[in-house]
């Protein structure tokens, strides 16, 4: 992908700071930072702990990945996140989320593919 431009420049790092968000809320959950009293490994269960984790942890070097404009980076983010919402609508336990965390992980998706989109016709337009 072509990031050079200053208005995908721009698209991207306001994307990477919502992954960046969005990753720093998943790590508050595994430190238990809203549970209170209750571990979050009881809560989440070691399945749901480790889903978390690794959803977690992609997340936040997508966002650094889509900061320094790396193909990785988008690459990282729409797999991780596409993977974490399938396992949420095929109805696995272990993956939870809210509607305002399903929202906005749509909504990264959502803006990941119209940059792809917007990236392939520049591409195309290119090569006629």
């Amino acid at each position: 992908m072509d990031f050079k431009s200053e208005l995908a420049g721009r698209y991207l790092r306001i994307i990477a700071i919502i992954a960046l968000l969005l990753g720093l809320a998943d790590a508050s959950r595994l430190l238990g930072v809203s549970t209170g009293a209750q571990s979050p490994l009881t809560q989440l269960g070691p399945i749901g702990f480790s889903y978390l984790a690794v959803f977690c942890i992609a997340r936040l070097f997508a966002a650094v990945g889509l900061w320094i404009r790396a193909n990785w980076g988008a690459v990282l983010l729409a797999g991780a996140t596409l993977i974490e919402l399938a396992l949420y609508l095929a109805g696995v336990r272990e993956v939870q989320m809210e509607a305002v965390g399903f929202a906005i992980r749509l909504l990264l998706v959502g803006s990941l593919g119209v940059l792809f989109f917007l990236n392939f016709r520049m591409r195309r337009s290119a090569q006629d």
